[in-house]
């Protein structure tokens, strides 16, 4: 179990306890309607990531909390793709929604 209590913006903090649960009706709550996804700086369908991600990705430990609680990095695993240190960066609308993420792996 993460520490999501490090987590100090209420938008971010759902995103990622859906994430970790696997909550695809939670997570995608917190997006508006044609958010965008860039994984590693290329356009990503959020749909997709959405349908494959939740319940095989979620962070291990969250290590960082950066930019007023918009960015999350730490350690990551992927069923597919292993254990990695990635981060993930949250843009809000005026409404509080996210409206893009971008996600990639921390070298």
């Amino acid at each position: 179990m993460i520490r999501t209590d490090l987590l100090s913006h209420e938008t971010v903090k759902a995103a990622i306890e859906a994430l970790q649960d696997g909550d695809r009706a939670r997570w995608s709550a917190q997006f508006e309607h044609g958010a965008q996804l860039f994984d590693d700086d290329s356009p990503r369908s959020l749909a997709k990531f959405t349908a494959e991600a939740l319940g095989h990705e979620r962070f291990t430990s969250i290590d960082h909390v950066a930019d007023g609680g918009l960015e999350v990095s730490g350690a990551f695993h992927s069923d597919e793709w292993g254990d990695f240190r990635t981060y993930f960066r949250f843009h809000l609308s005026p409404s509080g929604k996210i409206h893009r993420l971008d996600i990639g792996q921390i070298e």
